[in-house]
């Protein structure tokens, strides 16, 4: 069995699997049940100065029959007193000490603020702090959440402000919602970061309701924009943690976050660069159980692969991410329909005569009289698309052809080009 501990940026954990700063975590009764079921660590629900929330404040969108497939909210940081939260955290650590309890904090963009609260919250044991730059509803039109988070200089400077008070290491939660995140987590860097965390939620309007044309959710009436999580949003994360890990210039942890539903996806984020992982729209969709799983997931697959810890597991795929113009040129692929498997459904054909290379042929075979499918693999580009859309496993397969040219880059063809006509 695989050792599941990790470290991140100094803050010990004894497996990856954290709940994220949300209403799973929001008092200590519900943080207790978590870490019973097995959870590793827990991003307390974010501390700040009172706030009111309203009612509705969830909305969930299913596609295609899976219900949850994203998940809305309006509601914002905790709205329960910070000295109840702060004896709830400290009992919690009193009867877990080995578990791992990261204090999401957001309060105004000023000096006094952020040292009063990382004081008071330090004191009373937390593992570190996660400096909440993410929230883009609510909060942000009071100039915290994204709103700080989009711009470099405020996250900069109130993580330095947060650093000069804390002991405890400091996370810095970036917002998805900006043109290019790595911007933010340099600047979190410069600030004095030990770690980062992504992502937040998106902004996000769930639906609209085609009766009464009300927004969904809605209060009384009237909607609001809200942050959209869960399954639907792990590309845009898991891309988003890529980016980060590659960058030389961000050279501090990852605690991954977005659309985290079982091992595999865990394992995906780590394999992309984060060290640890943090879960809500799952949990809350499931209950803390799922972490039973997980574990026992992860565990099989890192025995699988023969590596004695899930740390061996931590950025292996990054070496394998970059831009669009190293990808090379000459690699070429193509589709191949297994006519045994295929159930002649006509879903390729369509997809690819409609909407893709026009390279799948329809025929009968003689023998048997049976349709068959075809593809021409000079005229195929290897896009995958009629893979995709192939209801059954195994139907088509995605084949590499022979090079018949050395491999060759978009920069490398460009830089060739250059220097020719600079001749």
């Amino acid at each position: 069995m695989a050792d599941l501990r990790i470290n991140l940026a100094g803050i010990e954990s004894p497996n990856p699997f954290w709940l994220a700063s949300a209403p799973p975590t929001n008092s200590g009764y519900q943080v207790q049940r978590a870490f019973e079921a097995g959870w590793g660590g827990a991003v307390w629900k974010t501390l700040g100065d009172p706030i009111l929330n309203v009612s509705s404040r969830f909305a969930a969108v299913s596609f295609n029959g899976q219900r949850v497939a994203g998940f809305n909210n309006i509601e914002l940081i905790t709205d329960r007193p910070l000295d109840v939260n702060l004896k709830e955290i400290y009992e919690t650590k009193k009867r877990f000490p080995n578990h791992t309890i990261i204090a999401s904090l957001m309060v105004e963009p000023k000096q006094e603020k952020w040292h009063e609260i990382v004081k008071r919250v330090e004191a009373v044991g937390v593992d570190g702090f996660e400096l909440n730059f993410g929230c883009p509803h609510g909060m942000a039109e009071r100039g915290m959440g994204s709103a700080s988070g989009q711009v470099p200089a405020l996250v900069e400077k109130q993580t330095a402000w947060a650093k000069e008070a804390a002991t405890k290491p400091v996370i810095v939660k970036l917002t998805p919602n900006i043109t290019d995140i790595t911007v933010t987590a340099e600047a979190a860097v410069q600030g004095g970061a030990d770690a980062i965390s992504m992502i937040n939620t998106i902004n996000s309007l769930a639906g609209v309701d085609l009766n009464t044309w009300n927004t969904i959710p809605h209060v009384a009436g009237k909607g609001a924009h809200g942050g959209y999580c869960g399954p639907a949003v792990k590309p845009i994360a898991l891309n988003m943690v890529g980016e980060c890990a590659r960058n030389s210039h961000i050279n501090v942890p990852i605690s991954g976050i977005g659309g985290i539903s079982n091992w595999q996806d865990a394992a995906e984020f780590l394999l992309m660069g984060a060290t640890g992982v943090q879960v809500c729209t799952a949990a809350m969709h499931h209950g803390f159980g799922i972490v039973e799983d997980m574990i026992d997931g992860l565990n099989n697959y890192l025995d699988e692969k023969g590596l004695a810890s899930v740390m061996d597991l931590v950025g292996r795929s990054v070496p394998k991410y970059s831009d669009w113009g190293d990808l090379d040129l000459n690699y070429k692929i193509v589709a191949n329909i297994n006519n045994d498997v295929c159930i002649n459904c006509n879903k390729c054909h369509i997809a690819c005569e409609d909407t893709s290379h026009q390279c799948i042929d329809r025929y009968m075979d003689e023998d048997t009289g049976k349709p068959m499918l075809k593809v021409r693999e000079e005229d195929c580009v290897g896009c995958n698309l009629c893979s995709i859309v192939c209801p059954v496993d195994g139907a088509i397969t995605m084949k590499e052809l022979p090079h018949t040219v050395p491999a060759m880059t978009w920069n490398e063809r460009q830089a060739i080009l250059k220097s020719f006509a600079s001749n």
